[in-house]
């Protein structure tokens, strides 16, 4: 029997050991996921844990279906486009990049801003699949599950972001992300 089934039947009969075995089952999948799409790790961390705060509410309506990770990324993916529709409003802090840069070597830190400016100027429906394929290590068909779209076109638009971030990293460039190195 799947160990995410039984986690669950347990956490519907509250038990509070098998919450924590959950939540540290998938935290740091969700935060990664969340800082990719946030670059505070302040708003990271509180996305992350809103994510489980979601899942959690609705825990007794739940149904396994053998896909909990792909739900709690479909949860994030949320959280986070809500997010950027609400920092629109918020003024930011100068200041703050300089802070975070502080303690990484200037070349990586430089060439991280590089990165994540590419990847942040992607459409937003490119940008999931990158961050999703690459950053997360997701399969392309459990790409196609979490944004609920066909493998023809995740493939498509991945390949589209590969495109794209070519053009605005140099195509001679390669990149290497989370799970392997993909060319630019």
């Amino acid at each position: 029997m799947n160990a995410d089934f039984l986690l669950i039947q347990k956490m519907k009969q509250g038990e509070e050991e098998a919450f924590d075995v959950f939540v540290r089952k998938y935290y740091g999948e969700i935060l990664r996921y969340c800082g990719y799409h946030c670059p505070d790790r302040e708003y990271a961390e509180d996305l992350t844990q809103e994510t489980f705060l979601h899942f959690f509410a609705k825990l007794s309506e739940y149904h396994y279906m053998g896909k909990t990770r792909n739900y709690l990324y479909t949860i994030a993916g949320n959280l986070c486009r809500d997010f950027y529709r609400k920092k629109k409003d918020m003024p930011t802090e100068a200041g703050e990049l300089e802070k975070s840069a502080v303690s990484a070597p200037l070349d990586n830190v430089l060439e991280q801003m590089d990165v994540e400016a590419a990847v942040k100027s992607l459409l937003p429906e490119l940008r999931d699949i990158v961050i999703l394929y690459y950053f997360q290590g997701l399969k392309m068909r459990e790409v196609a599950d979490v944004l609920q779209i066909s493998l023809s076109l995740v493939k498509y638009r991945l390949q589209q972001a590969k495109k794209q971030l070519g053009q605005k990293l140099g195509e001679e460039g390669v990149y290497e992300a989370g799970r392997e190195t993909f060319d630019i």
